[in-house]
Order: C-alpha cells, then structure tokens, then sequence
C-alpha cells in the first residue's frame, strides 16, 4: 500500500507538457494535490445524475439541454463501449456485482476533541478504487486480446491510451479509477508514472476498447480515425447518454427511453396511461430471459428491491413523465409502481455478500 499512495501523490503532480511522441512529461515533484482527486461540486448535474429541469410540457428524460448537444458535453453518461458497441456505464450503481475494491490507505482530516491539544488533526481511512484490469476481466474482456484501450478526458486530446501489453504488465495494477463522491459520482481515473502515453485527465468521459476493429489516433487535437476526425464513438456514433438501462448478467442489453417506445404495442389504463410488457420489450430487443433467475432494482445508486423471475415475465412498466423528484428518468414497474432508474437481471440467484458492500463512513 505505501507504494501506492506514493504513486497516488505522484500521479496527480505531473506537468501539462508533451514531449516529440505526444507524451506526457514525466514527474519532477511530488506537488501538493490530493491523492484522490478532486470531485465535481456536491450537487453538480454532472455527479448526482439528476435530469434537468426540462421545460414545460416535456418530459424530462427525453430532454436535453442546449448545453449538452456539443462537444464534450454530449458524454455526460461515462459508457464503455467495445468495437464500437455500448457493453456498460461507468457508474458505480452499474459495476459489475464480481467487481472488488481495492482499498487504498489515505489521510483524512478529523475534529480534534475539545482539551486536546495534542490530539492528532488527521486520521488514517481508506478509499475505494477498482482496477481497470478486474474490470475488464469482470465485463468477460479478455486483456490479452485488447488492441487499444483509450478512456478519454475532459478533452478528447487528454484521452488516456494503453495496449494489451500495458494492461498486463505489473504496473497496470496500479491503474485504477474510484468515484468522486466514493459511491457516486463521475469517475477519476488513477495513471501510473510512464503508463501507456502517460495522460493524466481529472475525470473519464468514456471508456472504448478495440479488441478486432482498427483502433483510432490520438492527436494534438483529438481522436482521428483514416484521417477523419471523430467528435463521437468511432465505429458507432452519438455516445449514449440518459434512458432506463437494463442489465442482464452485468453486460448492458436494452435502454429505455421514452420516445423510443412503440405506443402501437402499449395498453391504455383508464387513467390514460401507457403500459409495456417488460418481456415484450425485451424480446423486441432480441435479449433472451429465458434463464433469468431474478432482477434487482436500481435507484438512488443503490440496489433496493429484488423481482421474482415469474414476477418478471408478467410485469409492465410506464415510462413516467410526471415532473415528481423520485420519478424523472425513471420508469415505474408493475402495479406497484416502484420507481426503477436502473433494471439488473440475473441468471443466477445473488447472494447477500455479492451484493456491493457500501461501509458507513462512505454514506456521509
């Protein structure tokens, strides 16, 4: 762990400037910020994943402000994406439920108690972090196979990129990311000294792996591919961002969005609203849920309700468009309604200790 903090201090000390190759120069000091990071403003949209205020008369979900229809703004959802195709998002809601922390040993500044002068200022925590090697390795990515991974900055031009041959190196252990806020929030990567072009960005927009297509450029000013430059997700388009995600067996298969939906397939209540059949939906997708064991819900970045697999197959949902805090971006499942911002199936019945342990000290 001691090399790893020092290797935390470091990476986050180095200079702006680029060497001939494109590279980041290497360190000179150990500098004075945080080993952590820094996270987005409390509140900030950004971090709380909380839909703007959409005018009146439209649905919130299927808003999207001026400001985020350009540049880098149109990555608000961090997706990770492999040839082109959307697998995941980086939230820490959506992780994989095999993916493990590493806890990293940090200084933390406590209250003295009062009479005390002598009484140390600081304390010794913990925080979280994950490889980005377990990641893979939990999202069925084979690292060896890996041609280019690029996780791209705040900038496309700040974009991180590593090979197969960084990934499986001892020093890859060592790259990581964790979450502004520890369990929300937008992730931070962590780059060791001399890793892949040596980038160090302060946040990831995305994640996108070549495994069999031809991976992109990086240049001084941002992401080519043939010589064209690529303002999105090369091989596929607009990044994804908002809607309903569904799960199965941790690989994304289905995004709700609302004005996607086919209302010629929705039953009208006699409140007026429209219903969908999950199953339907699904199938319409192509995703088979014939091994579906059960399916938690997701909100407030946590797990709260788990759903019988028989349960599963006759359940409708609403895409809700009330304007109510708990209900933007989500839909409401079944009878009950139960406001649902994430939907994880299964093919195997999870067990408790699975399930991501969040410690109290990260629920402050």
């Amino acid at each position: 762990m001691t090399s790893l903090r020092t290797v935390l201090a470091l990476a986050l000390a180095l200079t702006s400037c680029r060497d001939a190759t494109g590279k980041r120069a290497a360190p000179e000091s150990n500098g004075s910020a945080a080993a952590t990071g820094s996270a987005a403003p409390s509140g900030s949209a950004a971090d709380s994943g909380s839909a703007a205020v959409a005018p009146k008369g439209v649905n919130a979900q299927d808003y999207v402000p001026a400001e985020n229809k350009e540049g880098m703004a149109r990555w608000r959802d961090t997706g990770v994406y492999v040839d082109g195709k959307p697998i995941a998002f980086l939230n820490f809601d959506e992780l994989p439920i095999s993916l493990q922390p590493v806890w990293v040993k940090d200084k933390v500044s406590q209250n003295k108690p009062p009479g005390c002068p002598e009484c140390p200022a600081w304390k010794w925590s913990e925080q979280r972090f994950y490889r980005f090697t377990d990641y893979l390795k939990s999202l069925g990515i084979d690292i060896h196979k890996v041609k280019m991974m690029h996780v791209y900055g705040p900038k496309l031009a700040d974009t991180i990129a590593v090979t197969g041959k960084d990934l499986s190196s001892a020093a890859a252990n060592d790259f990581m990311f964790h979450f502004g806020g520890d369990i929300s929030g937008k992730p931070i990567p962590h780059v060791p000294p001399d890793f892949g072009n040596r980038m160090q960005p302060d946040k990831i927009n995305g994640v996108l792996i070549y495994i069999d297509r031809k991976p992109p450029t990086i240049t001084r000013d941002g992401i080519e591919l043939d010589g064209v430059p690529q303002d999105g997700v090369p091989y596929y388009g607009e990044p994804l961002r908002g809607g309903i995600r569904i799960y199965l067996d941790d690989h994304l298969v289905a995004i709700i969005k609302r004005q996607e939906l086919d209302v010629k397939k929705a039953t009208q209540t006699p409140d007026g609203e429209l219903h969908w059949g999950l199953s339907q939906f699904l199938a319409d997708k192509g995703v088979d849920t014939s091994k579906v064991v059960e399916g938690w819900v997701i909100r407030g970045e946590r797990r709260r309700e788990k759903i019988a697999a028989s349960d599963l197959s006759t359940m409708w949902f609403e895409a809700a468009a009330k304007s109510g805090k708990s209900e933007q971006g989500a839909v409401l499942l079944g009878d009950q309604k139960v406001v649902t911002s994430v939907l994880a199936l299964h093919s195997h019945a999870v067990k408790p200790d699975e399930l991501p342990q969040v410690r109290p000290e990260e629920e402050d």
